[in-house]
């Protein structure tokens, strides 16, 4: 495992960092700058008169947040020095449904030549949906035991080195999605993130509630995933508050 560096007071600069999939940086009609003011990592530490560091890609899962804290040493020799809390906004992901393990999905990209990737993947996209409604989807993007056992390695790792550090967690986000017309493991995804933050002292953010109005209300992205402007407000706000929390003295 990495072994972080201990943070020079030089270093202790007030910064937010958050670690997540692509809800931290798209928005309801496209991708956008990470420093794009809109974004909610940008209304958190805006409230919070910090700045923020962002590691974030479509499709991460608890795993990738895992690899990323672990391989990318801006993240352990930068951010992490200099954090005064770690959001995780990891896991939604996760327990999307699969039409097949994720291992193959992922392995379309090693695909050559290139013309037989193209065709695999358009096929893939194509079929994968009616995989999914007509099996409920038989599989998760990572299986919950997993997603628990990267959460639980990035809090042993980051405990270790910068004990003090206040860590937050969000649940999975709700969606209605036309390339995943199931969510039959969402519900069960949500209680196994409080069950998990309440046995790790994580605190919780439950982005639930917020996240399914915008869904109601027409304010996401036509994937119906990825959220609307109005939604990125108030979770950056909900965010913000969480920590507050997590950094008062116990």
């Amino acid at each position: 495992m990495v072994e972080f560096s201990e943070p020079a007071d030089s270093q202790r600069a007030s910064r937010l960092v958050i670690i997540g999939d692509s809800l931290t940086f798209h928005g309801p009609d496209q991708a956008h700058p990470p420093s794009d003011p809109r974004l909610w990592p940008n209304i958190a530490a805006q409230r919070l008169g910090t700045g923020v560091d962002v590691a974030a890609g479509v499709g991460w899962t608890a795993r990738d947040a895992w690899w990323a804290l672990t391989r990318d040493p801006l993240i352990w020799g930068e951010y992490l020095p200099r954090a005064t809390a770690l959001v995780l906004a990891v896991g939604g992901m996760d327990a999307l449904p699969a039409a097949i393990p994720t291992y193959l999905r992922q392995g379309i990209a090693y695909i050559r030549p290139g013309w037989v990737r193209r065709k695999v993947r358009a096929a893939y996209l194509e079929v994968s949906p009616r995989i999914i409604a007509a099996t409920g989807g038989p599989f998760r993007q990572l299986p919950q035991n997993a997603t628990d056992h990267y959460l639980s390695r990035i809090v042993q790792a980051v405990r270790t080195w910068y004990p003090q550090l206040p860590i937050i967690v969000m649940t999975p986000s709700p969606y209605r999605a036309r390339l995943y017309p199931d969510v039959h493991f969402h519900q069960p995804s949500v209680a196994a993130a409080k069950r998990w933050a309440d046995q790790n002292e994580v605190h919780l953010v439950d982005i639930g509630e917020i996240a399914q109005r915008g869904l109601d209300e027409g304010w996401v992205n036509p994937d119906g995933m990825h959220w609307g402007w109005q939604t990125h407000e108030q979770i950056g706000g909900m965010v913000a508050v969480a920590v507050q929390q997590a950094s008062l003295p116990c």
